[in-house]
């Protein structure tokens, strides 16, 4: 049998592993990357926000008031009352002295022949005035997103006293009462609050069209901040993904040559 010869495929060479500093230099890079993508998010979410706050500023009237639509609330009792408004500044009471948290208005106008009252007080004086009166609580107020529209939703507190006359008391800190469309404004303050509305004589069955505005004066520096760090986040994560993407290409490193 003759020999038969054998014949060996040769073994690729292996590649020519990197340097331990080239390798951690790349790394580095995806590092950039990843970074440089995180703070694009970032960005594009600072923009939204302050385009979103822009608009909302545009939109308020001439008066520099930003409305709700006009409602109708009603009661067969004596008063409607908000349950309570919480403005808890924690101790920031700068922000009111500065006026950056703004006014609030409202308006109420009677849909029947009744003289109507609105005004606001401390949640706690208004539940004194109102305690044994039989009146509505105002629990909840839904709102459709991106509109001013608003239902107000109550629950009813039984009572027999009648109701002494509103325009009498020296609870309230900006009321306004009378004939036709009233409407009173109030700088917000650190505190509970309650709105309360009702006809001007104490008298049960309240029936009344009701709007709110607020100044917001903080809408249009808060929306330019917020557009200004945007941009700013938008150029530092081009950066960062820039010099991820010029530097993190792996090259070969040729083997060094021997003399």
């Amino acid at each position: 049998m003759p020999p038969t010869d054998t014949i060996t495929a040769p073994v690729p060479a292996s590649p020519p592993e990197l340097p331990a500093e080239q390798r951690r230099r790349s790394t580095r890079h995806v590092v950039s990357i990843v970074t440089g993508s995180v703070v694009g998010l970032l960005a594009f979410a600072l923009l939204a926000g302050g385009a979103a706050t822009l608009w909302a500023n545009g939109e308020k009237k001439d008066d520099g008031f930003l409305w709700t639509s006009t409602e109708r609330v009603s009661t067969p009792t004596a008063a409607l009352a908000t349950d309570n408004i919480d403005v808890d500044l924690d101790g920031a009471g700068w922000l009111v002295d500065s006026g950056a948290l703004g006014k609030i208005r409202m308006k109420v106008a009677s849909r029947t022949d009744a003289r109507v009252f609105v005004g606001i007080a401390r949640t706690r004086d208004v539940a004194n005035y109102l305690r044994g009166t039989s009146h509505a609580i105002v629990t909840d107020v839904d709102t459709t997103a991106f509109r001013t529209k608003f239902h107000v939703n109550t629950r009813t507190t039984a009572g027999a006293r009648p109701v002494q006359d509103p325009t009498t008391q020296r609870i309230w800190a900006a009321s306004s009462y009378g004939a036709g469309t009233r409407d009173f404004t109030w700088k917000v303050k650190d505190g509970n609050w309650s709105v309360v509305v009702m006809n001007a004589d104490g008298s049960r069955g309240v029936d009344a069209n009701v709007s709110a505005g607020a100044e917001a004066p903080f809408l249009s520096p808060l929306g330019w901040s917020l557009v200004g760090g945007g941009f700013v986040l938008l150029l530092v994560s081009a950066g960062l993904i820039s010099v991820g993407l010029r530097g993190g290409a792996l090259r070969p490193v040729e083997p060094a040559r021997v003399a």
